[in-house]
């Protein structure tokens, strides 16, 4: 794959995940193994994107007042302590391993965007572990009993391949905690942000980080993330969910037979 190919197949996943609070590290990290990278290399480099993209997205939502940041701040740090050990463990798993668990989680995502999520107010429970919150005019109630570990654990495998979780956490808060959809992706994004750093600074922290290579795909999903905040703004998330569902499932498939071949 030639330079100019990938940096606008790169912008193009920049563009639709940011819409829908989505990071797209299974996007980013198939592109860069399709164009060559190892995938221990292409796990770190599509962290490096997110990071990048998913602050940019976020700066949009948050002029919208779309991101809930004390929801995030409950829900984030035990996500980034564990992508950042997923990230520094990830050299202990072979990269066939990794493609077999990438390949999963996108069969997994897949699913989970074929859903038809509403937002669904929970009722408002006065006990230990249900956090309930107003923000602007909405109201919901978080389980932290299953929101927490749950982060969690999409932390600690997102950090070892190289995605967001964003496909993961999007559902998690909309089905489990009754957050509005709109909020959830603003709240996704700021989260994909945070996670992304930890996972990248896992992965570097063994030296996968390639910063030449790195810079130039960055900034073209930056224009991307840029691009897709303010298009999220007048488009409906939910009309793209059935696209990014079966191209997810697709792409499982060619990470699957990817890694047959690496046999």
């Amino acid at each position: 794959m030639n330079v100019p190919i990938l940096l606008i197949v790169i912008f193009t996943i920049a563009v639709l995940m940011t819409m829908t609070g989505r990071g797209g590290g299974n996007f980013y990290v198939l592109v860069l193994v399709a164009a060559g990278h190892s995938i221990h290399q292409a796990a770190t480099t599509g962290q490096f994107i997110l990071m990048l993209t998913a602050l940019a997205g976020m700066l949009i939502f948050h002029k919208h007042k779309l991101v809930d940041w004390k929801l995030a701040l409950m829900l984030d740090p035990p996500t980034d302590i564990m992508a950042f050990v997923g990230g520094y463990f990830s050299d202990y798993a072979s990269g066939i391993s990794l493609k077999f668990v990438l390949a999963g989680l996108l069969v997994v995502a897949g699913f989970l965007m074929l859903l038809k999520v509403k937002d669904k107010p929970i009722r408002a429970q006065k006990r230990l572990g249900y956090w309930h919150r107003k923000y602007g005019d909405q109201d919901y109630t978080v389980n932290l009993w299953l929101a927490v570990p749950i982060t969690a654990a999409v932390g600690l495998v997102a950090g070892a391949v190289g995605i967001s979780g964003g496909s993961f956490k999007v559902p998690l808060m909309v089905l489990l905690c009754g957050v509005p959809m709109r909020i959830a992706v603003g709240t996704s994004s700021a989260m994909v942000a945070a996670t992304a750093l930890m996972g990248f600074v896992g992965h570097a922290a063994q030296g996968h980080f390639d910063g030449q290579g790195a810079i130039l795909v960055a900034c073209a999903a930056v224009l991307g993330g840029v691009l897709g905040g303010k298009m999220a703004m007048k488009t409906k998330p939910e009309k793209l969910k059935k696209i990014f569902a079966y191209t997810t499932l697709a792409a499982a498939i060619f990470m699957m037979f990817n890694a047959c071949l690496s046999r």
